[in-house]
């Protein structure tokens, strides 16, 4: 969805953050940023991998930061990030974690009919929200969303 949302609107040079709460070995690319206890924050130059933030980077996206963070650091490093941004840039965030801490213009839960998930995600849902399955992603030319004064919102 990220993707699609990114390539949407190419013409806003959308900031994407990819936040973790694994710590997997780094992929070449990922351009060391901050990194101390608890964890890392890295920018993405490469858009040539498989990885989440190398798809992000090559649907169209300005820049990629992705961040491995404990659960315990995740509002101070959001907000370490949120610092290298310019203000007014659009942003696409995916961390459910993060959705406790910060309300966004729009909320967006993906599920599957046909792929079971190994996260349980109940808690989110009672947070506002746009609910959309990936199987309808195909069928859909356009992802009901705008970009206008500053914000993300729902168009109907």
């Amino acid at each position: 969805m990220a993707c699609r949302i990114i390539e949407q609107f190419r013409n806003l040079s959308i900031t994407a953050i990819k936040i973790s709460p694994h710590f997997h070995e780094t992929t070449s690319g990922l351009k060391i940023i901050y990194e101390e206890e608890g964890y890392s924050i890295y920018e993405e130059t490469n858009r040539d991998t498989t990885k989440d933030t190398s798809r992000l980077l090559l649907s169209g996206a300005g820049k990629v930061y992705f961040a491995k963070v404990l659960d315990c650091r995740l509002r101070f490093v959001f907000e370490k990030i949120m610092d290298l941004i310019p203000e007014d840039t659009p942003i696409i965030c995916e961390s459910p974690a993060l959705r406790k801490f910060i309300d966004p213009g729009v909320f967006i839960i993906m599920s599957s009919e046909t792929t079971r998930t190994r996260k349980d995600i109940s808690h989110l849902l009672t947070y506002p929200h746009l609910k959309f399955e990936f199987e309808e992603l195909p069928e859909m030319p356009v992802i009901p969303i705008e970009f206008e004064d500053g914000r993300w919102s729902y168009s109907r």
